[in-house]
């Protein structure tokens, strides 16, 4: 997956690994792919309702051991 940026929110709880991809999704041209880190496991049901109230795709979530990968597609 060619993702143009990635942030790490490990350590940080809700709201703010949601807060810092938006602010991320924002400086990225539609159609560019941000990976986020997350260590929060709320952050999984998180980015699905954040992704369906802004329009942005969620287009893939993963498990690795207690980090919680999401990409997500500007729209």
């Amino acid at each position: 997956m060619d993702v143009q940026r990635e942030i790490d929110t490990r350590g940080l709880n809700c709201p703010l690994p949601i807060l810092k991809a938006k602010k991320a999704l924002a400086e990225l041209q539609s159609g560019d792919l941000l990976r986020v880190v997350a260590t929060d496991p709320s952050s999984t049901r998180d980015f699905q309702a954040f992704a369906r109230q802004t329009g942005n795709e969620l287009v893939a979530q993963e498990t690795r051991g207690d980090e919680f990968i999401h990409v997500l597609r500007r729209r």
